[in-house]
């Protein structure tokens, strides 16, 4: 291999935007993500919207849906 062509690989914190936040391994040293297993519909089993950029609202507005 190549010496100094690899990214550093480091101990990382991922943060959730539900506020969970864990450590693992990673080239980036922090992260911020929307949605981890703690939040997620698949694992929690409960509904909820994601909204991204006003999506929800747009196809509410659009098909006349309250």
């Amino acid at each position: 291999m190549k010496a100094k062509i690899h990214p550093q690989y480091q101990k990382t914190t991922i943060t959730c935007a539900c506020g969970n936040s864990f450590e693992t391994g990673s080239t980036k040293k922090d992260l911020k993500v929307d949605i981890c297993s703690n939040c997620h519909p698949f694992f929690t089993g409960k509904q909820k919207f994601v909204d991204t950029g006003g999506r929800v609202e747009r196809f509410k507005r659009k098909y006349g849906i309250e």
